[in-house]
């Protein structure tokens, strides 16, 4: 699939308004991307076919990001301002921060939106944090260098790794305590649950894996390793992940591999892979899945993949060290 510029169509979108007809705006042209970038302290604003149409300036080294239920905020977690900058997306401003522990990494939202789990990395911590009221709620200790976060869908258990013990923490959050750890490869970065539940991917950035834990048994039951050819394994370093909409795919970012590789859900083999740009670490669909954005931190750009052909359909600019996607819906 080929994407045209929205510059393309409207030529043709003028033609057919002119002549009286209906015009059906294809379903990925209304999609917004959004680009955290580290360096910048701002947000950039993409439209699906990957034209930047403004920047939203926000708290220090911006990382993470999430929509909040509505989807009329994004909340985006800055570095070194050790605090959650929330975003309105109807006035493209900074609306207000929540304060956070030493270097805050990445988190995730309760089910109900109201609270935030964020992983502090200075201070080996999960951090829990009611955000209307902007107050710290409780804390429970990790391993060394706290990263990924995943609160299941029952809002009754987190997930997170620690980059340098090696492990999952399995926290139970009624009783703020780890309940398990889970040994998986070296340094454990990201997480993403399969569709039915049944299964937590983790990337592991020193293995060139990725490690698949049953959530039942809370075991690591297989690991998908990676091979990029002319590279060597340790420049094959995975870190952030997305699942296609239909639950069929995994696409890997290889950091600085510079590819991104795609797993078949079920079977667990390499499908694809596509080189993209440098330190490939981000990654975001639009609804439909037909289009993966790959935001490339050390080449300061953001690639746009055709998932159908597995081919890169171009690169552009997209700030500073840009971190996280965000595709709104």
């Amino acid at each position: 699939m080929a994407i045209r510029s929205a510059a393309s169509l409207r030529p043709l979108l003028a033609a057919l308004c002119a002549a009286g007809a209906a015009v059906a705006v294809p379903a990925w042209a209304q999609s917004k991307v959004y680009v955290s970038s580290e360096k910048d302290n701002k947000i950039y604003v993409f439209n699906a076919a990957g034209e930047r149409q403004g920047a939203i300036d926000v708290c220090k080294r911006p990382r993470d990001m999430s929509f909040n239920a509505n989807g009329s905020q994004i909340y985006v977690i800055c570095g070194d301002s050790n605090a959650m900058g929330v975003v309105d997306l109807a006035g493209g401003k900074l609306a207000g921060t929540v304060p956070l522990g030493e270097s805050p990494e990445m988190f995730d939202l309760s089910p109900d939106g109201k609270t935030a789990f964020v992983s502090i990395e200075d201070d080996s911590v999960l951090g829990a944090y009611d955000i209307a009221s902007k107050k710290p709620l409780f804390e429970v200790k990790t391993g060394g260098e706290p990263e990924g976060v995943l609160v299941t869908p029952d809002g009754k258990t987190a997930y997170v790794t620690s980059e340098v013990a090696n492990v999952v923490h399995v926290i139970d959050l009624a009783t703020k305590k780890v309940a398990k750890n889970i040994k998986v490869g070296k340094r454990p970065r990201r997480f993403v649950m399969s569709p039915d539940g049944a299964e937590l991917w983790v990337t592991n950035e020193l293995d060139a894996t990725v490690s698949v834990v049953d959530t039942k048994t809370h075991t690591e039951k297989q690991k998908i390793k990676f091979e990029v050819k002319g590279m060597r394994s340790t420049d094959i370093t995975p870190v952030g992940m997305a699942i296609s909409p239909d639950g069929k795919s995994m696409w890997v970012g290889l950091g600085k591999a510079n590819h991104v590789a795609e797993v078949d859900v079920a079977t667990k083999a390499v499908k694809n892979q596509v080189l993209v740009g440098k330190r490939a670490w981000g990654l975001g669909f639009t609804p439909d899945g037909k289009t993966l954005y790959v935001a490339n931190g050390l080449s300061d750009d953001m690639t746009l993949v055709d998932t159908a052909s597995a081919k890169a359909l171009k690169t552009v600019p997209a700030g500073r060290v840009p971190h996280t996607i965000l595709v709104a819906r």
